[in-house]
């Protein structure tokens, strides 16, 4: 017999207390959970916020991932795209829907996978709201500092400018695809890669103290978002080819690409949800941890290698699947 403790038998009261306790308050709360609303310091008067939500069947699945899972990516993927504006991350505000047929092991995880993200950062997880549910969803709003800088946007592209990369591409489609293929085994680390992102968090700030001209969290694929800075800033991004400015992460991919009967260069160029960052920068020396991968130059669009991207890059959109 199942004796495992579901949502539905506590109270919304006990559920708040319960993952509070495990949630980080971070170094810039001047008023935590508990109240209305919270309460958060900021350097100067703007400050950059953001949101993102994670639908369980659409963006995961509780038989591949566990709570502890969910609450790393839906930390990651909100607090990259605070970074990509060049901010430092402050707060996090989380909505839950959960079903009354959840086990409380993974409410608690999803609280623990979420600590993991923040706590290093000083990020706090300062309130939110939580209601029943058909499916597990989470919805995260994530707030920035700019400490005293200028946002960077998609928008500042010139041409002139290179184009660089930090972080892994390609690695989150490569996981995605091992487990849809029920090979987990296969490469465990790769599926870790989509299960649990890693995003370089604090090469956002770095590039905007760098000069960045325009940068973008990658989440929906190395080419469109490319498409996106080149078509807010009316230019063309040149990449170059993936052998040479990939070429570390195509033969990590390699072996999975082969047992799956794809090619790691769709990964790199056409996965989604590494969460890298892309952006551009005058010529000169680049912020510690990117590395340039093409150029920006009068025209549209994007091409890879001097030529149009190929089909099977387009990336990530949620209502063409």
């Amino acid at each position: 017999m199942d004796t495992q403790l579901k949502v539905g038998d506590t109270d919304e009261d006990t559920l708040v207390a319960l993952l509070t306790a495990h949630l980080p308050p971070g170094d810039s709360t001047l008023v935590g959970p508990g109240d209305d609303a919270a309460v958060v310091a900021t350097s100067d008067g703007r400050f950059v916020v953001t949101t993102d939500v994670l639908v369980e069947g659409q963006h995961f699945r509780r038989q591949w991932s566990s709570g502890a899972d969910v609450g790393v990516r839906a930390g990651v993927q909100n607090l990259a795209d605070v970074a990509a504006m060049g901010a430092r991350p402050t707060a996090l505000v989380v909505a839950v829907t959960l079903p009354g047929d959840l086990p409380l092991e993974f409410v608690t995880g999803l609280a623990d996978g979420l600590a993991q993200v923040c706590r290093p950062l000083g990020v706090g997880v300062v309130g939110g709201d939580l209601s029943a549910g058909p499916v597990v969803t989470v919805a995260v709003t994530a707030h920035g500092d700019l400490e005293g800088r200028g946002p960077v946007l998609r928008s500042g592209a010139r041409a002139g400018d290179a184009v660089a990369h930090a972080g892994v591409a390609g690695w989150s489609a490569a996981g995605l695809a091992l487990l849809t293929a029920d090979l987990a085994g296969h490469d465990r680390e790769l599926v870790a890669a989509y299960l649990r992102p890693s995003s370089p968090l604090a090469a956002g700030p770095a590039a905007a103290r760098g000069s960045a001209t325009s940068m973008l969290d990658v989440s929906d694929g190395l080419v469109r978002d490319a498409r996106r800075i080149a078509t807010a800033s009316g230019v063309c991004l040149e990449l170059d080819d993936p052998a040479d400015v990939f070429a570390d992460d195509l033969a990590r991919l390699a072996p999975a690409a082969t047992r799956l009967s794809t090619t790691a260069t769709t990964w790199v160029l056409g996965g989604g949800e590494d969460h890298g960052l892309l952006a551009t920068f005058p010529p000169g020396p680049l912020p510690d941890g990117f590395r340039k991968v093409g150029r920006v130059v009068t025209g549209s669009g994007v091409t890879v290698a001097g030529a149009p991207p190929p089909p099977s890059t387009a990336g990530w959109d949620h209502f063409s699947r």
